[in-house]
C-alpha cells in the first residue's frame, strides 16, 4: 500500500515530527513510503526514504533534494520536460503548529487531498487546552478544575499550591512548569509566555495515576490500542515525551481492572465520534477516586502511538481504507444564469 508522510512544519516541535517520521519509517516495511519534509519557510521537499536521518535536515541537505508543489489531489515534482505526481493517501505527521492547529488539514481539504490526520474543526478543540476543556465539558468528561491566564493580564492564582502551569497551545511538555508556592510562579509564567501567550492553570496531583489510551475510527467501530500507564518521575517532561516520539517496541498492558478499561474507553468514544473521524488519536487521563478525567488529547501522537498496537500496520491500512468523503460543492452558475436570461442578457 502507497502511503506519504508529511512531516516538519513550523513550530516548535518540528525536530519531534523530523524523529517522529523516522520512527514510521522503521515501523512500515509492509508500505510503499513517499516522504515530504515542510522547512520552516513552508517549502515542500521530497526526501529519499534512503536518506531519512536526523543530519540531513540539522544540516539543510533537504535543500538539495527535489521541491514539490502542492496541487488538487497531491504533490507534483516540476522538471523542464515533464512533471511527476504524488497522490494518494497522505499520512499529517506535523506535531505542534501548522500540523495540529488545523492549518495543514485546511490546506489538505481546499485541494481535496485524501489524509490520515485530525480536521479542522478537531483541530481546532485538541490543540488549544482551553477548547480541549470546553469540549470535554460539553461531551460530558470530566477534567481537573482550571484557570486561565493571558500574557497581558497577570491575575492571582486562586487554585491552592501546588500547581502546573501549561501553554495553551503547546505540547511535548515544553514550557510546562510544576510551582510549589507562590514566590516561583512569575518565573514559571515567564517560562510559558515564550513559548504562548495563554496558558492554563491546574491543580498539580502528586502520585495521580495516568494512562493512555489511542484508537481510530473504522468501519463504523472504535478500534481501541492497549492502554498504558507510562512511567513517570514527577511529571511527563519534555525529554521523557521526546522520547516517545522514537519507541517502537509494543509496551505492556496497564494492570487495571476490566470496569477501569471500559470507562476509560467510555470516555474516549465521547471525546472521538463525531469529531475525529479519520485520524489516529491518544487521550491521556487521570484515575482519582475510581473517576477518570481527561487530562489531553494528542491529536496526532508521536509516532503515531504505534508501540501501543499489537499490530499497527494493519490498524493503519484499516484507517487508511476508512477515511471520511472530502465532498466539494459542485458550482453550477444556474443563479447567475437565471437572472441574466431575465434580463435578457
Amino acid at each position: 500500500m502507497k502511503l506519504t508522510i508529511l512531516f516538519g512544519g513550523a513550530s516548535f516541535e518540528h525536530e519531534i515530527s523530523i524523529v517522529s517520521a523516522i520512527t514510521l519509517k522503521e515501523k512500515l516495511s509492509e508500505f510503499e513510503l513517499n516522504f515530504i519534509f515542510c522547512d520552516q519557510d513552508h517549502k515542500f521537499y521530497l526526501i529519499d526514504p534512503s536518506k531519512m536521518k536526523a543530519k540531513i535536515f540539522s544540516k539543510g541537505e533537504y535543500k538539495k533534494m527535489p521541491q514539490l508543489t502542492i496541487y488538487t489531489g497531491g504533490f507534483t515534482q516540476k522538471s523542464v520536460f515533464s512533471s511527476k505526481e504524488y497522490c494518494g493517501v497522505f499520512l499529517n505527521l506535523i506535531h505542534g503548529g501548522d500540523g495540529e492547529d488545523g492549518s495543514i488539514a485546511a490546506l489538505f481539504d481546499f485541494f481535496s487531498i485524501e489524509y490520515i490526520g485530525p480536521r479542522v474543526d478537531a483541530s481546532v478543540f485538541s490543540y488549544d487546552k482551553r477548547y480541549t476543556k470546553y469540549l470535554a465539558l460539553a461531551r460530558g468528561v470530566k477534567t481537573l478544575m482550571h484557570e486561565e491566564m493571558s500574557s497581558s493580564v497577570h491575575e492571582r492564582v486562586n487554585i491552592l499550591y501546588p500547581v502546573i502551569i501549561k501553554p495553551s497551545r503547546l505540547g511535548s511538555s515544553i514550557g510546562v512548569s510544576i510551582v510549589k508556592e507562590e514566590s516561583e510562579l512569575d518565573y514559571a509564567l515567564d517560562c510559558a509566555f515564550e513559548y504562548d501567550d495563554s496558558v492554563i492553570i491546574e491543580s498539580f496531583i502528586e502520585g495521580v495515576k495516568e494512562y493512555n489510551l489511542a484508537g481510530f475510527m473504522a468501519n463504523g467501530k472504535i478500534n481501541y490500542s492497549i492502554v498504558e500507564e507510562p512511567q513517570k518521575n514527577e511529571f511527563l517532561d519534555f525529554d521523557k515525551k521526546y522520547m516517545d516520539f522514537s519507541r517502537s517496541s509494543q509496551v505492556s498492558k496497564a494492570d487495571i481492572s476490566d470496569e477501569l478499561e471500559l470507562k476509560l474507553k467510555q470516555n474516549f468514544e465521547k471525546i472521538y465520534k463525531n469529531l475525529f473521524e479519520g485520524s489516529l488519536i491518544r487521550c491521556d487521563f487521570f484515575v482519582i477516586n475510581d473517576e477518570v478525567f481527561l487530562n489531553e488529547i494528542n491529536p496526532i501522537p508521536g509516532s503515531m502511538a504505534n508501540y501501543l498496537f499489537e499490530d499497527f500496520q494493519t490498524s493503519l491500512k484499516l484507517l487508511s481504507n476508512s477515511l471520511p468523503d472530502n465532498k466539494r460543492v459542485r458550482i453550477s452558475y444556474e443563479y447567475i444564469d437565471s437572472i441574466s436570461q431575465a434580463k435578457g442578457k
